[in-house]
């Protein structure tokens, strides 16, 4: 017997762009496998403003009490029933986080082939598995880390926000990425202008001429791709919005 807990059918996927620069699209998320690593990502997720819907087949995994702004399923990910009650059809995206590949695999195709889910992340937990994680198994993007399966998801929808692609060093470094919409308040400024903060540097700026070695004199302009390094003991870098840009309103 299934345990539904908070679960929408009346999902619909994001189709019309934010009607304001400082807004991002919301996006549904299914997320199969609620251990560590799915619960770490629906929260950084929700954090990000987005639905998330945890799907989890042990229960002794099934606790909602520790992401409660999440909706939550009690049932088998690899079991097409299930997930056709579960509105997976509606999902923007689809993260296989479960400790077993040819769970994360079998959720993937299924995402991909069964229910036409336009993005699927998938975790490999074995490298000598990670050649079977391709569009042939429905995955178009396979990570290990959970940071790296929030980038992979944010990377579609990251103008005007930053978001964190990986960290070194076991966190004492961490590389994040910021591309500038039109009209954003640094975009005309000069590289000197950039405020940033203690332990923070812009390593490259991304453009569609090219790679550029940020110099002082330089002009940023729309569509620029900022790389950002940072230093510290946490390794977070969600301060580098207030450092850049000032705080954004997340929904």
């Amino acid at each position: 017997m299934r345990h539904y807990v908070c679960v929408v059918r009346l999902w619909k996927r994001s189709s019309k762009a934010p009607s304001r620069v400082d807004e991002r699209p919301v996006m549904r998320v299914g997320i199969a496998g609620a251990g560590a690593v799915g619960r770490s990502v629906a929260r950084e997720l929700i954090g990000y403003g987005h639905r998330v819907l945890l799907i989890e087949q042990n229960p002794r995994h099934f606790e909602p009490h520790t992401v409660p702004q999440a909706e939550w399923l009690l049932a088998d990910a690899c079991e097409v029933s299930a997930l056709e009650e579960s509105g997976l059809h509606m999902c923007d995206v689809v993260i296989a986080t479960t400790g077993d590949d040819k769970v994360n695999l079998t959720a993937s195709l299924l995402a991909k082939t069964e229910f036409g889910v336009g993005r699927v992340v998938a975790r490999v937990n074995d490298v000598r598995n990670e050649w079977l994680f391709t569009e042939a198994w429905g995955v178009d993007v396979a990570v290990s880390a959970p940071s790296a399966l929030v980038a992979a998801i944010e990377g579609a929808i990251d103008v005007g926000h930053v978001v964190r692609l990986m960290e070194l060093r076991h966190g004492q470094v961490s590389l994040a990425k910021l591309t500038l919409p039109e009209g954003d308040s640094l975009v005309g400024k000069r590289i000197s202008e950039v405020p940033l903060l203690e332990n923070t540097m812009l390593a490259i700026v991304i453009r569609e001429s090219g790679i550029v070695l940020p110099k002082s004199d330089d002009v940023l302009a729309a569509g620029d791709e900022l790389l950002f390094l940072t230093g510290g003991g946490d390794g977070e870098v969600p301060s580098l919005v207030r450092g850049a840009l000032g705080a954004l309103p997340r929904r």
